[in-house]
Order: structure tokens, then C-alpha cells, then sequence
């Protein structure tokens, strides 16, 4: 029987039953679920820096916009808390589309 000791998406329950296995969970406390919520971005952008296919990569990106979905509530926040702050940034600072890579700068 394998241990994964990690958080899973939320149907994964559902479809562990449907193929006739059974499991064990902990339900997590609200500073446990931000902390494994935590860890488990950290192992998706490792999982995107690794996929090598445009699909992989894609799959990556759609896991780490899930969980950063399930942490804005934890920091008081939604989805268009989260927008409005990514665009007042880009405004000010500007995205990261051009490919600009600073080596130094002198004073």
C-alpha cells in the first residue's frame, strides 16, 4: 500500500473508491491546509521547470493556478483581489514578457 503523505485535489477521494480501494486521510487544520498548500506549489513549479512537452508544461501551469486559487481565501482574498493587484503591479513595473535578464548595475 502506498503512502503519499501529501495533499490531493479534492475528488481524488471519489475516485479511489470507484476503483475499489480504500484510504486513509487527516482532515488538515486551516494553518496546516496553508502550509501543505504551500508545499505542494513548491512540487508543481518543480514539476513545470522539468516538463519538457508544451502539454506537460501546460498541465504544470494549471495545477499551480489551482493552488493559488485555493490560497487566496487562506490570505482573505478572491480571485479579482488577486487580479487587481497583478495588473496595478504590471502598471508600475511591467510583466515579464520582454526577456529582460539584469546583470548589474553601476552607480
Amino acid at each position: 500500500m502506498p503512502t503519499y503523505n501529501k495533499l490531493i485535489r479534492d475528488r481524488i477521494l471519489e475516485i479511489i473508491e470507484a476503483n475499489g480501494a480504500t484510504f486513509t486521510i487527516e482532515q488538515l487544520t486551516p494553518e496546516r491546509h496553508a502550509e501543505e498548500i504551500k508545499k505542494k506549489l513548491t512540487e508543481e513549479v518543480t514539476e513545470y521547470q522539468e516538463a519538457v512537452a508544451g502539454k506537460d508544461a501546460i498541465e504544470e501551469l494549471a495545477d499551480i493556478l489551482e493552488l493559488i486559487y485555493a490560497a487566496l481565501p487562506i490570505h482573505g482574498a478572491d480571485y479579482e483581489t488577486l487580479e487587481k493587484v497583478r495588473i496595478a503591479k504590471k502598471e508600475k513595473r511591467g510583466g515579464f514578457e520582454k526577456g529582460h535578464f539584469l546583470i548589474e548595475v553601476s552607480e
